[in-house]
């Protein structure tokens, strides 16, 4: 994967015509960030083949050995009230495993067989490993008027199961561990950008997820299913039921009531296991 191989994959509109590429950076999320505040135009795109320091949601490292992976973050400038803005991490994550479904099909793998979920609010898993992760940012501008979004994202994509650490062997994987065929990351780092421009155009359109939230339920794999919410106040079992217009996770309790819970706020576990 280089800048040329990238390029030529790409067939955006305005989504990731301006790209910067990095056999090795502490972080894309921190290239990314660099740009917004320079004033680069919206969809601006730093790929790295490895990273140093990457994160995760909450905090959490992201484990990046070099030539096998994705580390990508895209800068735009959405807009749209800044309260609207969290909803784009789960834009993405619809948008990437659009994305691998696509590649694994080419690839002449039966979707059915080996199909993306998403674990809400934006993890994609393939055979309930974990593949993909995302961080979103908000940062506004030093005159105060503007801000933009940075969406990191960390693609598992030919890495074999053995080089994972051997603490993360039972929740993590990548496409090619679970396919056992390789995927050319650039064509994967294009489709991305692709599903992304279309999905985050409706997105803005209505600043929500109306239009979206139909395929997102499809492929959400916690739907119909007992969850585990794990809750600064405490651990409490309930059904996931679906997402709201605003991404929020809808959950129906033992007693029948029904409640909408935050990403930011708490976390979501599988009864017996990570999802």
């Amino acid at each position: 994967m280089n800048l040329e191989r990238i390029c030529g994959s790409l067939n955006t509109e305005w989504i990731a015509r301006d790209v910067e590429f990095f056999p090795v950076i502490d972080s894309t999320n921190n290239v990314a960030k660099a740009a917004g505040m320079e004033g680069r135009e919206s969809g601006f795109l730093a790929v790295a083949d490895r990273q140093d320091a990457g994160r995760g949601s909450r905090g959490r490292s992201w484990v990046s050995p070099e030539g096998y992976n994705i580390f990508m973050s895209l800068m735009i400038r959405p807009g749209i009230p800044m309260d609207k803005a969290a909803g784009l991490t789960l834009v993405m994550a619809l948008s990437i495993s659009e994305a691998v479904d696509k590649l694994i099909r080419d690839g002449g793998i039966s979707e059915d067989a080996k199909r993306s979920f998403i674990k809400w609010p934006n993890d994609i898993v393939l055979n309930k490993r974990k593949i993909c992760g995302i961080l979103t940012e908000l940062h506004q501008m030093p005159d105060q008027k503007d801000y933009f979004v940075v969406i990191g994202v960390g693609i598992n994509v030919n890495q074999p199961i053995e080089l994972f650490p051997e603490e993360i062997r039972d929740t993590a994987g990548s496409i090619f561990s679970e396919t056992g065929k390789e995927t050319d990351r650039a064509e994967l780092v294009a489709c991305c950008m692709k599903c992304f421009e279309s999905n985050y155009e409706k997105y803005v359109e209505s600043q929500n997820l109306s239009a979206l939230k139909d395929n997102y339920e499809k492929r959400l794999i916690n739907i119909g299913k007992e969850v585990k919410i794990l809750d600064p106040k405490g651990e409490y079992e309930a059904v996931a039921e679906g997402i709201t217009d605003d991404g929020s996770l809808l959950i129906s309790l033992a007693d029948g009531r029904r409640e909408t819970i935050n990403a930011g706020e708490v976390s979501v576990r599988g009864l017996y296991g990570y999802v």
